[in-house]
């Protein structure tokens, strides 16, 4: 009874930390978004300011320049954080799986119990066996 205790809070705290990880990558992902959105408002009002929109223009902004740069790396680790997404959600749902199978083991195990405590009370009693005659 113990050790299947202890076995359903494993599986527990591994499927929530799974979920957690699952959580914090999206949060990631939402937050690298807007600074990406952000950083594309930026390169947009320094262009309208500079009036220079080609990149390879000797005069265009060297903030914008950087801005682009940080810009890219951001959508970059938002490509590799969904590819971490979907390898994190994959590994949710199978920790989901095994408590969820710990869970209904212990509810069939709890439901045989059960009948083989009537079994032993009804053995200990002397009603298993006797047949009225």
């Amino acid at each position: 009874m113990k050790s299947r205790d202890s076995l359903i809070r494993l599986k527990r705290f591994q499927s929530e930390e799974k979920r957690r990880r699952v959580a914090q990558i999206e949060a990631m992902i939402a937050e690298f978004g807007r600074m990406a959105n952000d950083l594309d408002r930026e390169i947009a009002g320094e262009e309208q300011r500079s009036g220079i929109v080609d990149t390879t223009h000797f005069a265009y902004s060297t903030y914008a320049r950087a801005a682009r740069g940080r810009r890219d790396n951001l959508q970059q680790s938002v490509e590799e954080l969904r590819g971490q997404l979907n390898e994190a959600r994959a590994q949710y749902e199978e920790a989901a799986e095994e408590f969820s199978k710990a869970q209904s083991l212990e509810g069939r195990e709890k439901g045989i119990e059960r009948p083989m405590e009537i079994v032993r009370e009804r053995s200990d009693s002397g009603m298993i066996g006797f047949r009225p005659v």
